[in-house]
């Protein structure tokens, strides 16, 4: 009797910790690590908020579509933007995503996309904002938040307020993983 509540106990246990794994996992599949030349921004994606919008910035990032993207366009007080290929704010995948619009209020950290005047026009671009914006709340997508290295952020080069922006000789990404792609701090 004690082995057969032993074997039960070791088949639940595994379960568990198989379980544990897979959410683990999940966790690291939902995570992405944005290297600049200061240090390592964690972004965590949120598909229960943009499922569709973390799903395409997932392909795109295993493409390496963002490694060498310029932040081409960064606002003192407001946000830092990227995800343009041609480093001119007028480029991107030439895919667009559907509005994701959400509730997910637009707070320091928060990363969102950049868009046209078509709710339905983000394609590539996005931004960080680093200073709360709730005026832009519910007519862009959030779909993560930076959760580590905000304060590499804050270093990013600034462009002019009274050129929209603009930056002359922007910081770039480094590269741009997916979490679970990454073994011990090498991307494969």
């Amino acid at each position: 009797m004690r082995i057969g509540k032993l074997l039960i106990a070791l088949v639940t246990g595994l379960f568990v910790a198989k379980g544990a794994m897979a959410a683990g996992d999940n966790k690291l599949d939902n995570t992405l690590y944005l290297d600049l030349k200061y240090g390592r921004v964690v972004i965590e994606m949120r598909p229960d908020l943009a499922p569709h919008h973390v799903a395409r910035i997932k392909e795109l990032v295993r493409k390496k579509f963002y490694d060498g993207t310029k932040f081409h366009r960064v606002i003192p007080g407001f946000m830092a933007q990227t995800g343009d290929p041609t480093g001119t704010g007028m480029g991107g995948s030439g895919k667009n995503i559907k509005a994701e619009f959400n509730s997910e209020p637009h707070v320091r950290g928060i990363v969102s996309m950049a868009r046209a005047n078509d709710p339905d026009s983000a394609d590539s671009q996005f931004f960080i904002v680093t200073a709360d914006s709730k005026f832009l709340d519910h007519q862009y997508t959030v779909w993560g938040k930076v959760v580590s290295g905000m304060e590499y952020v804050d270093k990013i080069k600034q462009g002019s307020s009274a050129n929209n922006g603009q930056v002359d000789n922007p910081d770039v990404i480094v590269t741009m993983r997916v979490a679970s792609d990454v073994k011990d701090g090498l991307a494969f």
